[in-house]
């Protein structure tokens, strides 16, 4: 059977392990942790992969910042590197994002987190898989294009934000409003934020999010003589054993998340008084709500409202719902759009395996592309080591993904889809 470019292209990538690792080496020492995480933010880490971005032939780069005095040099800078197609006519956008999570509690780790380990086939430090991973296939898949010196059919466009991890105002969020243009009409992305094991979850929609702060206002007292106070914990600890009516309200089910429903969960809880003999007048506990896209989020709102009306009555105390975060379903990206099946076919060929487009209840910043009125869907084979302590990366897992981005990039038409 004759080869093709993307065999070719395939095969290359192979050759490209240490690379992988230099890069990935050279990421995981820089830590671009968010203001929001008691971090600098990503310019230290921007600015060093401008400089590897200098060495490989794109033919444009350019930098967007976004203003936030918290963050060293005043801005979270994202970038843009752009490998011209055959016709400029649409881009293929590859999405990564440059910030990492902290590395959390230290005595976990076996190694320094911000000291690249190598082992058995894997890199160990923060950020490897979230979401370095993506970060270098990108770059691998652009350098086997230039080395090979193969131009695609059309632009690729690489896509390096800031912020993803505390919820994209100085990326992706950035980006689509403040520089849309940048965003052809008929352009499409490949997310490589989420994924399997066996790299079979192609990503094209999620779940409405709701996380809701639930603040209880009682009375506070002594312990020995509880009818002179209004205990805010167990007022709170009652209507967290209502909250489980929601999944029978909203008994709503479509096959193609996983869950199929709805979910609603109690997650964090603030500490209230420090001592034993003291009944608290103040509590707070948090709600993870993940709602499928056909049940309003002011419906769930409404009923968790009637049901906290409920316990007030029953327990003289005032109850307060904050929002922590709130976003309503995006458009699903649809099975049958061509960076879905290209992505699809690709998977077939590198892994032997054929994915069924799926949606998940977690936020991605595909969202954020598909208000756009853009095709994006969510892609990497990973072993979702993400935010833990000895954070890997499988290198045939990044190098596989090139593969796949490959077979996506080879194939896109000049043509716009009518």
């Amino acid at each position: 059977m004759q080869r093709t470019v993307t065999d070719e292209l395939r095969g290359r990538l192979d050759g490209y392990r240490d690379w992988a690792v230099e890069v990935q080496r050279g990421l995981t020492a820089i830590p671009a942790v968010s203001p929001d995480s008691g971090g600098e933010g990503e310019c230290d880490k921007a600015a060093w992969l401008e400089g590897l971005l200098a060495g490989l032939a794109f033919d444009e780069v350019v930098r967007y910042d976004a203003p936030d005095p918290r963050a060293k040099g005043g801005v979270r800078p994202n970038i843009v590197a752009r490998y011209r197609g055959g016709s400029s006519s649409r881009s293929l956008w590859i999405m990564s994002h440059l910030d990492v999570v902290p590395p959390g509690e230290r005595s976990l780790w076996t190694s320094d987190p911000w000291v690249l380990r190598v082992e058995d086939g894997r890199v160990i430090g923060r950020g490897v898989e979230d979401n370095q991973q993506a970060i270098v296939s990108s770059l691998l898949l652009a350098r086997a294009l230039m080395d090979s010196k193969v131009r695609p059919p059309i632009d690729l466009a690489l896509l390096f934000c800031a912020d993803e991890e505390n919820g994209s105002a100085y990326g992706a969020d950035f980006l689509a409003s403040r520089h849309p243009e940048i965003f052809g009409p008929h352009d499409m992305f490949v997310v490589p934020d989420a994924g399997n094991a066996d790299g079979s979850l192609v990503e094209v929609a999620e779940k409405s999010l709701w996380w809701v702060k639930v603040r209880t206002l009682g009375k506070q007292c002594h312990a020995s003589t509880p009818a002179l106070g209004a205990n805010a914990f167990r007022a709170a600890s009652d209507l967290v054993t209502r909250l489980a009516s929601l999944s029978r309200t909203f008994p709503q089910s479509d096959a193609i998340f996983d869950p199929p429903t709805s979910t609603f969960e109690p997650t964090k809880k603030e500490a209230n008084v420090p001592n034993v003999n003291t009944i608290p007048g103040d509590d707070a506990f948090y709600l993870d709500c993940r709602v499928l896209p056909s049940v309003p989020l002011a419906d769930v709102e409404a009923e968790i409202r009637r049901l906290a009306r409920e316990v007030e009555q029953a327990h003289g105390v005032s109850i307060a719902l904050e929002d922590v975060q709130r976003a309503v379903a995006a458009p699903a990206t649809t099975p049958d759009a061509e960076v879905v099946r290209l992505l699809v076919e690709s998977i077939r060929e590198v892994h032997g395996i054929t994915p069924s487009p799926k949606g998940i209840g977690g936020g991605t910043v595909a969202a954020i592309f598909r208000r756009l009125g853009l095709p994006a869907v969510v892609y990497s084979k990973i072993h979702e080591s993400a935010h833990q302590p000895d954070e890997f990366c499988v290198l045939d897992n990044l190098i596989g993904d090139a593969k796949v981005f490959a077979g996506v990039a080879m194939r896109c038409s000049p043509r716009p889809p009518r």
